[in-house]
């Protein structure tokens, strides 16, 4: 008898399944929308996403084309796989084509951030953001105060065994805090660093706020990362000391967006500054010293660029404005590594009025996933696409190529490229120019939906 109960209550819940997923597909099947398969009610397609990425995505893809439906992070979603079309709708916003990052992240990113604003007040966010992190600024005030930190951040390695995920993430975190607020390693940096990290994985997740969803951690993360930056904000207020820090630029003049900024602007400016350079630094430095390590002819050929520079310095002599322009093939080793281990995998925008695209209809509200990781192995672009040859970036109309999207596109191309170029470019100096490292053990890779080592990546280091 239990047996046949316990037989029919899986049959009732296969039954359910059934009915659920088929009352899913009938929800979205509007006359011409792109074919594909919306999974549960709710939860979509989000964790086959989120598991399997891009095979995910080339499977549905040889059943239904570069254009498809899908449910993923709450939304309805067409995946977009068509390079050229993908270039349309990140250039053109202004027809209707506007950003549509996942709730969670404009959740905890804040309302403010850059990803959610539109119209003047992204011109005015922008605006604000370029006059911190420009490359005239990066020049003239920021650039030797990363050089000082890096070159701090670096010492003391040798007979060391290293994470290097861990050491770049730690530099690139703490890059930014020196340069926003003038913060130090010490104990606000141990106190924000859990938080950030936590911040950092509820922006890619479902918008669920129950407690132990990433989610969850991550609005509680940015609740406590803003209150500390409001008492330092207002511990600023109260002194007429002058710390020459992004923040003390931000409340100290009307000229950085032409118009003073509210509080919680600031706030949420603060925040995309440190998550928008955060994972691209990080994860570009971990893996350029991965492939250096993969490709000993690329590494000489770095480390001949750097030694170069050297040779005309005193060993206390920083990095300038002019080293760094001079780095062509430090630059090209930054795009190859960013094309290579696709550290940006797709961008995400919405339609706000019903879009016609290839013979299809959008609707307004849907997002449009612009995925990028197949362009970055273009063959016909990129000859022999899974090779690293830094080589390439070389011939600089790559960089002008219409389907060249490593720095995303239109009126939301990356802000802070410069910005991060230069802090890797420093990174890599630095570090071949004073260390040899060499892998202990293999450790696993993981590219979608971020690129990171789950158990990290250890180097052993010795001095040059």
């Amino acid at each position: 008898m239990g047996v046949l109960v316990a037989f029919f209550m899986v049959v009732l819940g296969l039954c359910i399944c059934s009915l659920l997923l088929k009352w899913n597909e009938v929800r979205y099947m509007k006359k011409n929308l792109p074919p594909g398969t919306m999974g549960w009610p709710l939860f979509g397609e989000t964790t086959e996403f989120l598991k399997h990425g891009p095979n995910f995505m080339k499977s549905q893809r040889a059943r239904y084309g570069n254009l498809y439906k899908t449910h993923i992070l709450g939304c309805p979603t067409v995946i977009c796989m068509d390079p050229d079309l993908n270039r349309y709708i990140l250039m053109n916003e202004g027809k209707g084509l506007i950003p549509g990052y996942p709730q969670s992240m404009l959740d905890i990113l804040g309302k403010y951030n850059i990803a959610a604003v539109l119209g003047s007040l992204h011109k005015t966010m922008r605006g604000a953001m370029l006059a911190l992190i420009g490359p005239t600024m990066v020049r003239d005030h920021l650039m030797p105060k990363i050089d000082e930190f890096i070159r701090s951040h670096l010492n003391h390695l040798e007979g060391e065994i290293i994470d290097i995920q861990d050491k770049t993430k730690e530099m690139a975190l703490l890059v930014s805090l020196k340069l926003i607020g003038g913060i130090e390693s010490g104990l606000l940096f141990e106190t924000l660093k859990p938080e950030f990290y936590k911040l950092v994985e509820g922006t890619i997740s479902l918008p669920i706020d129950l407690p132990g969803t990433s989610y969850h951690h991550g609005f509680q993360a940015r609740k406590k990362i803003t209150s500390m930056f409001t008492k330092i904000i207002n511990e600023r207020r109260a002194t007429s000391n002058a710390f020459g820090d992004m923040l003390d630029a931000l409340l100290k003049t009307d000229e950085i967006a032409r118009a003073k900024l509210t509080d919680e602007q600031i706030l949420d400016l603060i925040l995309t500054i440190i998550y928008s350079g955060y994972e691209t630094v990080s994860t570009t430095s971990m893996m350029a010293i991965k492939y250096l390590h993969d490709n000993p002819k690329a590494l000489q050929g770095l480390r001949d660029e750097h030694f170069e520079i050297r040779k005309w310095k005193s060993p206390e002599d920083p990095i300038d404005w002019n080293d760094y322009k001079s780095m062509n093939f430090t630059r090209a080793v930054i795009y190859e590594t960013l094309r290579m281990a696709t550290v940006i995998n797709g961008l995400l925008r919405k339609t706000s009025q019903d879009m016609d695209m290839k013979g299809y209809v959008i609707p307004k509200g849907w997002k449009i996933y612009v995925y990028m990781r197949e362009s970055n192995y273009d063959p016909f672009l990129y000859p022999e696409p899974f090779s690293f040859n830094p080589w390439r970036w070389l011939d600089k109309s790559l960089e002008s190529h219409q389907r060249f999207l490593l720095f995303g596109g239109g009126s939301r191309l990356c802000p802070g490229k410069e910005l991060g170029t230069v802090e890797i470019s420093i990174f890599l100096h630095y570090f071949v120019t004073k260390y040899r490292w060499e892998e202990v053990g293999k450790d696993k890779l993981v590219k979608f939906p971020r690129v990171e080592a789950p158990n990290g990546i250890r180097m052993r280091v010795s001095n040059y």
